[in-house]
């Protein structure tokens, strides 16, 4: 872009009409940049069609004609007593290890995965985010006991918990909610409790116990909103953790119990089968990499989406593809990154500064011309 067209969008920007400039609150800004961030929504799209293909299991257990726990041991198995492969007798992804079709298994198992994943980290981010608030807001011996809790909670290998509880009271689904939920609290407490104390010491807290607040009010009304971002980031990154959790003890024989159906006892079974039915190991391993995967991305994007630098950078690539795009024109020349940042540092701050040639103010056109005539 030369010289001269730069001056005459200054100059179209100055002769425009002045404009009421809008207020966008954080949660504005936050989607804005969000839906900006190409990878976040890719994986939203990714987690919808999971959870959509959760849901429709008995669609596909019905249009099928295979039960979830419906063995198939004359189509469902070869003359060796193998799985069958994909397409073969109607079973589009195959079979396990008792002829049963692995597509209606793994569709189930997701509903499981995703019920325990969205569950687990409910439960823990409320109880994370009361006792976090509680320590760092009270402090003195409140937080020293709390915090030990945590550092206990954080500290116990949760291997050892989930072998105790399935000796004495046998797999089951409660046992896994409990487990996960119970080493899932600490992590949230922790950041929460840190978040508070540095909140808690802010001026508008202290007009707010100036005017007669009590903890109680402050705690839930003042300091809570301003945790929401870094709460929901966590949620975000907690739920693929407690999917892989959960498949973890059930591939260990100490989670979902037989034969209800989850993506870790569908790998456990797999163990025995994989150099000769690979489909067996790779359908559900795939149903449970691409689930976490998307999780965490999604949970990266809303945690750059918070951050308000992140539109600095986004208008600074963008600065950077449109130069790039000029690259091969005669007068065309590159930016690098960090000029392209430099430039999206200018775009993001000239949004609260006065319009030149504005109200009080005049276009470049205008003193040019101003000059000519002196």
């Amino acid at each position: 872009m030369s010289i001269t067209e730069v001056q005459f969008q200054a100059a179209a920007l100055g002769d425009a009409p002045a404009e009421a400039i809008e207020g966008r609150s954080q949660w504005q800004l936050t989607w804005r940049r969000l839906r900006s961030d190409k990878v976040a929504v890719i994986s939203v799209i990714v987690i919808l069609l999971v959870v959509a293909f959760a849901l429709a299991a008995p669609l596909i257990a019905a249009a099928t004609g295979h039960g979830v726990d419906q063995a198939f041991p004359n189509t469902g198995e070869d003359a060796a007593g193998s799985p069958v492969g994909p397409g073969v007798h109607h079973f589009l992804i195959g079979t396990d290890e008792i002829g049963r079709d692995l597509l209606v298994r793994v569709a189930y198992g997701a509903r499981i995965s995703l019920f325990v994943g969205v569950l687990t980290t409910a439960i823990a981010t409320v109880a994370g985010v009361s006792i976090g608030l509680i320590a760092g807001y009270f402090g003195g011996v409140v937080d020293a006991i709390l915090a030990r809790v945590i550092d206990a909670a954080l500290a116990f290998p949760f291997i050892v918990l989930a072998l105790a509880l399935a000796a004495v009271f046998h797999p089951s689904l409660t046992i896994v909610i409990g487990v996960i939920t119970f080493f899932s609290w600490a992590g949230i407490s922790r950041i929460v409790r840190g978040q508070t104390l540095s909140l808690k010491e802010k001026e508008y807290i202290e007009a707010a116990r100036s005017i007669g607040a009590g903890p109680w009010r402050i705690m839930f009304i003042d300091v809570l909103p301003n945790l929401l971002g870094p709460v929901l980031v966590l949620a975000t990154l907690y739920i693929p953790t407690a999917v892989t959790f959960e498949a973890t003890l059930s591939f260990l024989g100490i989670g979902i119990p037989e034969p209800a159906p989850s993506w870790g006892n569908i790998l456990g079974e797999a163990q025995s089968f994989y150099q000769v039915a690979w489909w067996y190991v790779v359908f559900p391993a795939g149903a449970l990499l691409i689930t976490t995967l998307a999780f965490n991305l999604l949970g990266d994007g809303i945690r750059d989406a918070m951050d308000p630098r992140t539109e600095r950078i986004f208008a600074g690539r963008k600065a950077a593809r449109r130069k790039r795009g000029t690259r091969g024109k005669p007068g065309g020349g590159g930016l690098d990154l960090d000029q392209a940042i430099m430039v999206g540092e200018q775009a993001d701050l000239s949004v609260d500064r006065p319009i030149p040639g504005g109200i009080g103010g005049s276009s470049p056109r205008a003193s040019t011309a101003a000059g000519e005539e002196g």
